[in-house]
């Protein structure tokens, strides 16, 4: 997704204990739709913070981390299939968010922002559950948020969006690139 903003970037894998974060965000308090960029921040600063001088005069850092939110409660990454049918029943016949917080470092400065985008799941009849189990059965829901991704067989689980595609899938492209030729 990144390509489509820029040809030039490498990953580099923050060495960020997300879960102990979010549990002292959770104590202290944070709202659910903040947690996403506090976490895009500390991951993006503890890249930034390796760099050399050199590298943080001449480099961007982007972080990202992406929440599902249904009501003030975030629904993580699914523990097993029980857990993926819980959460992906309790969404449907509801609106929730998917909240992606984007922190951006280049050399002294700072930007940092959540892209929010609404998707409403059909109604749990019949077909939905259906639906479910079988995507459940794919193996998919479980290295994503919320158990779904927009982008495979979670598709058919949605009835409408509202906002930006590609922030469901993961990256908020269109106003990643405005908010970078701000920045720069």
């Amino acid at each position: 997704m990144l390509s489509l903003v820029t040809k030039d970037f490498a990953v580099i894998t923050a060495d960020v204990d997300e879960r102990a974060a979010e549990i002292k965000m959770e104590e202290e308090g944070t709202p659910a739709l903040k947690v996403s960029e506090h976490l895009a921040e500390i991951k993006a600063k503890a890249v930034f913070d390796s760099l050399s001088d050199e590298e943080k005069e001449n480099s961007i850092v982007i972080g990202a981390d992406t929440s599902v939110i249904l009501g003030d409660v975030i629904y993580g990454k699914p523990e097993d299939r029980e857990d993926a049918i819980r959460m992906l029943s309790s969404m449907c016949g509801k609106e929730h968010v998917v909240a992606t917080g984007v922190a951006l470092f280049a050399g002294s400065k700072k930007q940092v922002f959540t892209e929010e985008t609404r998707v409403e799941f059909y109604q749990l009849d019949e077909f939905q559950k259906r639906l479910i189990s079988d995507y459940c059965d794919s193996g998919s829901p479980y290295d994503k948020a919320g158990s779904y991704g927009i982008q495979d067989m979670g598709a058919l689980l949605i009835k409408r969006i509202g906002g930006d595609y590609s922030n469901v899938v993961g990256l908020p492209v269109a106003r990643l690139a405005r908010e970078l030729a701000n920045l720069l």
